[in-house]
């Protein structure tokens, strides 16, 4: 409970800075806003070049655990899609509701929760869930709101619309390029390097502030909890990766374990940047991340217990 809440606490620490900073008029009603584009446009595509950049791939190929987790979590993402979509009709709603139900909150909160757990060792399974997540679950969801969005009649045309958005999007090209930079076996500069490393370890925070400034605004309209996107982040992407690691391909015990925790991380702010960005409704989205984040106090220690030796 105690290395639980050591990495829960700071989180809501953020998130009640920004609502306060709001509630008391220290930060105006667009800032949540611009806080979150400056994420977007800059610290939330440094932290995916740099992390790109500078993989070590002998280190991260685990194919049992890329594909236990990778499986539960994009599977989970596009089961939830097609749900929602069928619901409501929108790609891009529909995505937001997926990327909610799967993205875990890796880089914040797993990287510090597997390194307390597991020591050294728990850092290789943490990077690599934060590159599925991150660059992988991340940039597909980007390119179904991307798709969603476009109301061409001409397959070509949409195709061409959808083409030069993504070209367009930080978010996506960032991993592309550390990708294609990582592919030189060269180092970064030693400037750009500390540059990167800067504006990306804003990126948390900022996006957590942010949260708190959004949650801090009375919004007008039927209130969104999000339960059931809580319930299947935190009960079934884990039951889900646990059955995957243990029973299909049969991981190493510290292996599926840290599939298991990094599994049951709550929601992170991920779909809310893109709900913020792309301009769609973000109460159910932060409703989400908020809920899960508290209840996965409950949830992380249970696991925690599980696996005590």
């Amino acid at each position: 409970m105690a290395s639980v809440l050591n990495v829960i606490l700071p989180i809501f620490a953020l998130i009640l800075a920004g609502f306060a900073c709001r509630r008391l008029g220290l930060l105006g009603a667009t800032a949540a806003s611009e806080i979150n584009r400056m994420v977007v446009w800059l610290c939330l595509p440094a932290l995916l070049f740099e992390a790109m950049a500078t993989v070590v791939w002998d280190e991260i190929w685990q194919p049992g655990f890329i594909l236990a987790y990778g499986i539960a979590t994009l599977g989970l993402f596009v089961l939830v899609l097609l749900v929602a979509l069928r619901r409501t009709g929108s790609l891009a709603d529909a995505s937001l509701r997926g990327l909610s139900a799967s993205y875990a909150n890796t880089g914040y909160m797993g990287i510090p929760l597997c390194l307390l757990v597991f020591g050294d060792a728990g850092m290789e399974p943490a990077l690599i869930a934060c590159l599925i997540v991150i660059c992988v679950l991340f940039a597909l969801a980007v390119v179904c709101i991307e798709v969603g969005l476009q109301n061409e009649k001409s397959l070509l045309a949409a195709v061409r619309k959808v083409a030069v958005a993504l070209i367009k999007n930080p978010i996506v090209m960032a991993p592309l390029l550390g990708g294609l930079w990582a592919a030189t076996a060269q180092p970064l500069p030693a400037p750009l390097h500390q540059f990167l490393k800067l504006l990306a370890a804003a990126t948390g925070p900022c996006a957590l502030i942010a949260l708190g400034l959004f949650l801090a605004e009375k919004h007008a309209g039927p209130k969104q909890r999000g339960t059931g996107l809580v319930l299947i982040k935190l009960v079934a992407h884990p039951l889900i990766t646990w059955v995957l690691a243990v029973y299909v391909f049969r991981l190493p015990p510290m292996w599926a374990h840290a599939a298991l925790l990094l599994s049951a991380l709550p929601t992170g702010t991920g779909p809310f940047m893109l709900a913020e960005f792309y301009r769609r409704d973000g109460a159910e989205v932060s409703s989400t991340i908020l809920l899960s984040t508290l209840g996965s106090l409950v949830t992380l220690s249970i696991c925690l217990y599980l696996i005590a030796p």
